[in-house]
């Protein structure tokens, strides 16, 4: 699917759509349970994938209203009869692959090419200590991967640098293992406030988690728990946000994003960019709306180890921005649907924007946007950066736009209600 995006000046109210990684963690921790109501949930292409594979797993899950109604598993996942096809999910393949180790006997879960592509061993590695035999089938830790039950708590270490989601999955499999597990982090973990986002929801839950972190981190599980998460509401999603509070940032005059209260999401950071970067904010946090004024950007540096999904939104931002900004800490960005720090390097690029791409950052210089033919590299976050990069040239066109399903379905109409010049192109 391809899109034609020209200048564009946007003013109005949104709500923000409600967030992915909530939504996904409430979905396999309401399947864990008993019986659990999930409100306002996000339904996109990789919630609908999560959903998929709880059933696959025993669970029945019902869209009721908007809502989504669960009647769990009690902690005891059924071996499938099929395989388990996450789709472009990773959040749903790393989750599953944990959750399915509790179930007696194998399980075999793979995705689209994307998927088959992303990296999992640090994870199968643990599972493996874990009386787990787990394995990828091509044997490069990437799906399809086939888990056959066992899962005993134990002692383990796992590399944090990569993804977050290896350890969100472990810390919501682990409570329900036959002994007690202390995962040990090595190295700097990535994407921090995704884990805290995942203690907070198993708290919800009736489950314990001990953090201790006087020497590196660890989480202290213990076994043989019990979950009971009965209902829960979805908040706002700041990732999908950023790009509607950017736009305002860089087109104007003025936009309010409504449903956005103050939560363990790391992208809330994207206020804080938007301040350093010279915008004008103002959050109430009481009623849960930002409102963003135009104002003359300027270049920042910007830590991405927290919040790798701003990178696109802030790339693009740094586009328009005077002066130099530099995104850095941000090697795990490469290991996403895509290597998103060379598909924004290239595609700035080719939008008449000097960028100098390195391993762990991009140092990008402020200029004009010129319009161009560019490539959505089937993800989701790529597509969003680039329409607002659009919005400001003109004349640009934008394939692969199809992904925004992923986690933001209602994108283009709803860029289009305040003012967005967007077009679908035929063929």
């Amino acid at each position: 699917m391809r899109f034609s995006v020209d200048v564009s000046k946007i003013q109005g109210e949104l709500d923000a759509p409600t967030s992915k990684s909530y939504t996904h963690r409430a979905i396999a921790i309401g399947a864990l349970s008993s019986e659990c109501i999930v409100r306002k949930p996000l339904l996109s292409a990789d919630t609908l994938a999560t959903v998929a594979a709880c059933e696959k797993l025993g669970a029945k899950i019902e869209l009721i209203n908007g809502d989504l109604h669960i009647t769990g598993i009690k902690g005891k996942p059924c071996v499938p009869d099929d395989v388990i096809d996450v789709k472009n999910s990773g959040t749903t393949l790393r989750l599953m692959t944990a959750i399915s180790s509790l179930a007696n006997g194998a399980t075999v879960l793979t995705g689209d090419s994307s998927i088959r592509g992303r990296p999992n061993q640090p994870l199968l590695d643990v599972l493996n200590k874990m009386s787990v035999e787990v394995f990828s089938t091509r044997n490069n830790g990437c799906a399809p991967i086939v888990v056959r039950g066992g899962l005993r708590g134990s002692a383990a270490e796992i590399d944090g640098s990569m993804s977050s989601q290896f350890i969100s999955a472990l810390l919501i499999t682990c409570p329900l293992a036959a002994e007690d597990t202390i995962l040990s982090v090595k190295g700097q973990m990535k994407s921090r406030p995704y884990v805290d986002i995942t203690i907070e929801m198993l708290a919800e839950a009736g489950v314990k988690i001990l953090v201790d972190e006087n020497n590196g981190i660890r989480f202290i599980i213990p076994a043989n728990q019990k979950y009971d998460l009965k209902e829960y509401t979805v908040p706002g999603d700041f990732s999908s946000a950023s790009y509607l509070l950017a736009a305002a940032a860089m087109l104007g005059p003025c936009i309010s994003v409504h449903n956005l209260f103050p939560s363990k999401q790391g992208d809330s950071e994207i206020i804080n960019v938007l301040r350093q970067m010279g915008t004008d904010v103002h959050w109430d946090t009481e009623k849960g709306i930002v409102t963003v004024k135009r104002r003359t950007l300027k270049g920042i540096m910007f830590d991405a180890g927290a919040t790798p999904d701003l990178v696109p939104t802030v790339a693009v931002l740094a586009a328009v921005a005077d002066g130099v900004t530099v995104i850095g800490n941000a090697k795990h960005v490469r290991y996403k649907e895509t290597d998103r720090l060379h598909a924004m390097a290239l595609e700035l690029s080719k939008m008449g924007i000097m960028v100098k791409e390195e391993p762990d950052s991009l140092t990008i210089t402020g200029g004009k946007l010129i319009g161009a033919a560019v490539h959505g590299w089937h993800d989701h976050r790529i597509v969003m950066a680039l329409t607002l990069a659009g919005m400001v040239a003109g004349n640009t066109t934008i394939d692969t736009a199809e992904s925004v399903s992923i986690s933001y379905p209602d994108f283009f109409e709803e860029m289009k209600s305040i003012g967005a010049k967007i077009e679908k192109l035929e063929g």
